[in-house]
């Protein structure tokens, strides 16, 4: 089954049948639970109103101003393997999505929203890869798959003042056995200001366990003219002090070459979004995919980008720029507790 399911990216396993049983959790749905879907009872203020029960009643819910709000509370074993979220802009940067797996009162995810889905900056732009999709007009696609084998805890918690309305949700899972040397799935933020003294900036430190890397979505604020991405993104695995994999320049990493020239969105590279206009700070929004190609790791894993462009005169030149980044993993339980995550104003774009 293992050898089928390899075939063409998961195509090949469609012909093979299972016990598994498929739910999806909604605002409609809130638990997933078998028939539980379209119960609600419209008011004379609903929509559906004239239709009674039965119709699109409760297509949404509301995000209350700082509180955290529950998505799915799934009793295992099973996998999350589909993710889909529509809100307004406002609520990419200022809304965390966490997840935890069995029972774990640490988060194995914790990210801006937005950043989640390779929307950062608090911007909406279409994203078109494999595992992750942003569509007209603001449509979030994940199908990165979530393992678990006691429980599945989805939260998202919103840090402003403000109520966040018309947040639409559609999370679908299967309930099926797992094998032992299934990894859970993790990702992680991180916000930093490179310097000329320290011109790097960590996607990703203290990762302990066995496991793979799987992705990296980064978003890069220019704060001086020039060519940015001439530095090397970095591998350092199982406690090495000099990296085995080193990416020959930071547009190489994300697939492009010779300073990108314009944006593109592929099923495993991509530099999505580029922006520069008179009187704005340049920005740059890139992705890529390890799946095809994932960095496999025994004991620990840590990972870096350099902020290098040139002097005039040809040599590098170290630079302060303010990058943003997300990484996506694999592996073994339990992690290492993740940084702090940056509170709402040193998170907030400028």
């Amino acid at each position: 089954m293992r050898e089928l399911y390899s075939l063409n990216f998961g195509l090949g396993s469609l012909p093979l049948l299972s016990d598994a049983e498929t739910r999806s959790i909604s605002a409609e749905n809130p638990t997933g639970e078998k028939g539980g879907g379209a119960k609600a009872v419209p008011d004379e203020n609903n929509p559906a109103f004239l239709l009674g029960k039965g119709w699109k009643v409760r297509p949404c819910i509301d995000l209350k101003a700082r509180q955290e709000t529950l998505l799915a509370d799934i009793e295992g074993p099973g996998i999350i393997t589909y993710i889909w979220i529509t809100v307004t802009e406002k609520a990419y940067r200022t809304c965390v999505l966490r997840m935890y797996w069995d029972d774990e009162t640490n988060p194995s995810v914790e990210v801006p929203l937005g950043d989640f889905f390779v929307n950062p900056f608090g911007m909406r732009f279409e994203v078109n890869s494999l595992p992750v999709c942003v569509n007209p007009t603001g449509g979030f696609n994940c199908y990165w798959p979530m393992p678990f084998r006691k429980r599945a805890r989805i939260t998202i918690e919103n840090q402003t003042d403000q109520d966040v309305p018309h947040f639409f949700y559609q999370i679908s899972f299967v309930r099926k056995k797992l094998e032992e040397d299934v990894a859970y799935f993790h990702s992680q933020w991180r916000r930093s200001m490179t310097s000329r003294e320290n011109p790097q900036h960590v996607i990703l430190d203290s990762v302990e366990g066995k496991g793979k890397y799987v992705g990296t979505v980064v978003a890069w604020e220019q704060l001086s003219n020039g060519w940015w991405g001439e530095g090397e993104v970095r591998f350092f695995i199982d406690g090495e002090q000099n990296p085995s994999i080193c990416y020959t320049g930071t547009e190489d990493y994300f697939g492009g070459a010779w300073c990108f020239g314009k944006t593109y969105s592929t099923a495993f590279t991509g530099y999505p979004l580029w922006l520069k206009s008179e009187g704005q700070i340049p920005k740059h929004v890139m992705y890529r995919w390890h799946i095809a190609d994932p960095i496999f790791f025994k004991k620990s894993l840590k990972v870096i980008v350099q902020a290098l462009g040139w002097w005039p005169d040809g040599t590098y030149q170290p630079l302060t720029d303010d990058i943003t980044t997300v990484a996506y993993w694999y592996q073994t339980e339990p992690h290492v507790l993740f940084p702090k995550l940056l509170n709402l104003e040193k998170r907030w774009p400028r």
